[in-house]
């Protein structure tokens, strides 16, 4: 009844949620004869999608659909974000989830107002600094990644839930329904999904509860255009349903997935459970070259260090240097150096330690930095600071971007850590755990030659969320809705969502273009620049020239980004991922 009166007085608020590739992305705008702005540039290679009222980008079609479905209802941002995170827990199990964890940032167009929820996961109770070390001091392998104790308290229920109550004005019921119906009924696997499974299947098939859900009887593979149905799961969603964050939290659920951990080793209880708690905090904030950025504080270093970058590139006229060029190249990757340098050493959970957010987000220490910068030569990592404890951060993560009609916006990154997290999954409940522990140090406090210590901000502390890079990013210009944008990647999230960033204000590209450009990152160490294929031959030697390593490596990221302009709005969904869609209406 409350949620009924809810709907019928609340002013819908519009939300964007990076979700999957149904996104409108906005090219350059020229003037016709008429004077009515075109659609679309004549100009560009790729074209973003267009929508007059909502859009929805996410790396999961069927997720996509969903969410313009609740945008279609009257649900606002908000509301299509919650649906798109339950559907994606469904439709792309290696990353969408229930026993995860996330961040979302939230803008409300009334207030002008940009809420950034942290739903993080957190360190069990019984957790300690050196809980992953032997007795000689050494880390176990495998303990902080496929073991119970690679558990942490997930957060992604709590989240949603408490997004949907504060801001969403649609029923829960509402909102998980599609999830449920998708988890009874079935999902065709899609090739994506297949590959996924089959790349995993050693891994995933030492944990029976896991086997018997993402495979068949006698062992073998799921193949494109079979039908995948998850029941324990949709008993699960089901519960949530009735019952709220209690469902998952409290009663059956919460006593399966903690005796489920136990078996595995783990010590996550039904009191960590109980106790667990999201939090909204205040956003980071800077501005480039008039426009003002906003996105996810510590525990997440991602807001801190686009920001950080983005204040050191202010320095240049990086349009001038023409875009992937050898001189802009070299002045990104020396930025994030330095940027990445200071995260190793400073960030960590800002409720158990200082983090000097004001320092490294000003641009008087940015352009301390920049004077460090020989434009003719790379500065090795050894030069600028001492090592320290990088735990290593899986790139099975996801996005979504939305934006609804009265201009709210939603920007939600969430995760298992590694594909599949743990690989367990809570016998008789669904849901995969993750195995978030690993993004803590595992080894901090070790002197290096240096004599420095590195990696004491993010240790393992009970109660305590791990660092992460996740970096859901709103954009206004003029206090009003300009893009909304983020990504997975790991360690790689920074440079890939500070690259799109850089590509639309910084080379005038249109969302789609800005996305489908090849992309480099640096992160201090290791001291190399990993780079997509597309770099010209030339571009490499001449950055060789200058000092630097290359490597070609895999392609980076799946960005989920939305562009609002004054002839509507324009998604892109990362070509790099075949099941994205944006789509919007």
């Amino acid at each position: 009844m409350l949620d009924l009166i809810k709907n019928k007085i609340a002013k819908p608020i519009s939300l964007l949620v990076v979700s999957t590739s149904f996104l409108l992305t906005t090219p350059a705008i020229h003037a016709t004869t008429n004077s009515q702005p075109a659609i679309f540039s004549q100009m560009a290679i790729h074209h973003p999608v267009w929508a007059k009222s909502g859009m929805v980008a996410t790396q999961e079609a069927i997720a996509t659909k969903i969410g313009v479905e609740i945008l279609k209802q009257g649900g606002n941002a908000v509301d299509a974000a919650v649906a798109v995170g339950y559907a994606l827990a469904v439709t792309l199990p290696r990353a969408g989830n229930l026993g995860g964890g996330g961040f979302m940032l939230v803008y409300l167009a009334d207030k002008e107002q940009v809420i950034a929820i942290d739903y993080r996961e957190k360190a069990p109770a019984t957790a300690s600094r050196d809980m992953y070390l032997d007795e000689n001091g050494d880390v176990v392998p495998g303990l902080s990644k496929f073991h119970g104790l690679a558990i942490g308290t997930p957060g992604t229920v709590m989240g949603l839930e408490h997004a949907r109550k504060t801001y969403g004005t649609l029923s829960r019921e509402a909102l998980i329904a599609p999830a449920i119906k998708l988890a009874k009924d079935g999902i065709i696997v899609t090739p994506d999904l297949e590959n996924s499974l089959n790349a995993m299947q050693e891994r995933l098939s030492k944990w029976p509860n896991t086997s018997k859900i993402f495979y068949k009887k006698d062992g073998s593979n799921y193949h494109a255009g079979e039908l995948l149905k998850q029941t324990d799961l949709a008993k699960t969603l089901s519960l949530i349903s009735e019952q709220g964050e209690k469902g998952f939290y409290q009663g059956p659920v919460a006593e399966a997935i903690v005796s489920s951990i136990k078996e595995a080793g783990g010590t996550v209880s039904q009191q960590d459970l109980i106790d667990y708690n999201s939090v909204d905090r205040k956003a980071i904030e800077g501005t480039y070259r008039g426009y003002q950025i906003f996105s996810m504080p510590p525990p997440s270093s991602g807001g801190v260090h686009i920001v950080q970058i983005l204040n050191m590139l202010e320095n240049y006229d990086i349009k001038k240097m023409g875009h992937n060029s050898a001189q802009h190249i070299h002045t990104m990757v020396e930025s994030m150096r330095r940027a990445y340098a200071d995260r190793s050493l400073h960030l960590g959970d800002s409720d158990f330690v200082k983090v000097p957010v004001k320092t490294l987000t000003s641009k008087k220490y940015a352009k301390q930095l920049v004077d460090g910068i020989d434009p003719g030569k790379a500065t090795p990592s050894s030069e600028i600071l001492p090592d320290a404890d990088l735990p290593y951060e899986s790139n099975q993560t996801t996005h979504f971007s939305i934006v609804d009609k009265w201009g709210n916006a939603v920007a939600n990154t969430y995760t298992l850590n590694y594909s599949y997290g743990s690989g367990i999954v809570a016998e008789g409940t669904g849901v995969l755990l993750n195995n978030e522990m690993d993004d803590f140090s595992s080894k901090p406090g070790v002197a290096n030659g240096y004599g420095l210590i590195g990696g004491e901000a993010n240790a393992i502390e009970p109660g305590k969320r791990p660092l992460s890079s996740m970096s859901p990013t709103v954009i206004l210009k003029d206090n009003e809705l300009f893009m909304v944008t983020g990504t997975p990647g790991g360690s790689r999230i920074i440079t890939t969502t500070l690259q799109v960033i850089s590509n639309v204000i910084d080379f005038d590209m249109n969302v789609a273009d800005a996305t489908a450009a090849p992309r480099i990152h640096h992160q201090w160490l290791p001291d190399y620049i990993r780079m997509e294929s597309g770099l010209s031959l030339d571009t490499i030697k001449l950055l060789e020239a200058k000092g630097h390593q290359l490597k070609v490596e895999s392609a980076m990221g799946s960005t989920q980004s939305i562009i609002k302009s004054e002839t509507g709005l324009y998604g892109a969904s990362d070509p790099r991922r075949p099941s994205s869609l944006s789509e919007g209406y």
